[in-house]
């Protein structure tokens, strides 16, 4: 044997024949001294980074949200006068008609519309409200008025040439079209006789996605007539024939015939809203299905 502290060959024994150790006290202390040190583990982990990622979503969600409340901002603010079409916006073009009384029907229900005009609108949407959203008990609920599926807020004329429309404020209820000036001298400038708030009613589905495709900003055209309707239920709802009115029952309620987009307002901001806005539901969901599958981990 060797001796594990001097190194010397000799027989086996229970003492080194040169430096005297004695080797079970020796071993004895060599696993005293081994198990008192700690061990050293290197583990190589490919566990998901859940950490990161998280992290990662979390910056991407808060500049998605962000993009969007921009973008969004931007894409309805009301474009300067020279991107619109003025020799379209003239004032609205109302005719005698000869179409008699007629019956639609839409969700179980007939409608009587009786033509008052033919009528023509070139216009800037400024505003608008969706009759079919669920919080507009007056039009589904009470009233069960399926076919005014929008109201457009729209200006023409000077308004627009003049470049006015732009500091106005405007916002649409279930009925009206509100609007007020930044300053007095605005509001001594607009044209109050070259706005309205149209109620449009269409049961066709071409139609229908026509308008609904309208933002604030757009310019649009609508040919159709000016009517008033009712239902057998007791509702009825009558129409604007002239542009000098306000108030109740100054709104124009137009039988659309015919829909159409002249000029799109800011394409670009709404594209990059849809993308902004996609990012944002995407990351939220991302973030949410990390907290769902991510590991516990026990605090230090």
């Amino acid at each position: 044997m060797r001796c594990p502290k001097c190194n010397q060959h000799q027989p086996a024994g229970d003492i080194c024949r040169h430096c005297g150790l004695v080797f079970a006290k020796y071993a004895l202390a060599q696993q005293r001294a081994q198990a008192a040190r700690p061990a050293l583990t290197i583990i190589t982990s490919h566990a998901f980074p859940y950490q990161f990622v998280q992290q990662l979503l979390l910056l991407v969600l808060l500049s998605g949200l962000g993009f969007a409340l921009w973008s969004h901002w931007n894409m309805n603010q009301l474009p300067p006068p020279d991107f619109y079409d003025q020799g379209q916006l003239d004032e609205p073009r109302q005719t005698p008609t000869d179409a008699s009384v007629f019956q639609i029907e839409a969700h179980g229900i007939r409608y009587t519309i009786e033509p008052r005009f033919d009528y023509q609108l070139d216009g800037v949407v400024v505003s608008l409200h969706d009759s079919d959203v669920f919080w507009d008990i007056y039009h589904f609920g009470d009233w069960q008025d399926f076919i005014n599926l929008r109201d457009l807020c729209v200006v023409w004329g000077d308004n627009v040439s003049s470049g006015v429309f732009r500091q106005m404020h405007y916002s649409n209820t279930t009925w009206t079209c509100w609007i007020s000036a930044n300053h007095p001298d605005a509001a001594s400038s607009f044209a109050w006789n070259q706005i309205s708030n149209n109620h449009l009613l269409t049961p066709d589905p071409g139609i229908r996605e026509a308008i609904k495709s309208a933002e604030i900003g757009d310019q649009i055209r609508l040919d159709g007539k000016l009517a008033q309707y009712s239902h057998a239920g007791g509702f009825q709802r009558g129409t604007s024939i002239t542009r000098d009115d306000t108030g109740n029952g100054a709104c124009e309620t137009i039988y659309v015939e015919g829909f159409r987009i002249t000029r799109k307002s800011h394409p670009g901001w709404r594209l990059m809203y849809r993308i902004a806005l996609t990012i944002t539901l995407a990351t939220f969901l991302g973030l949410a299905l990390i907290f769902v599958v991510a590991p516990v981990t026990a605090p230090r």
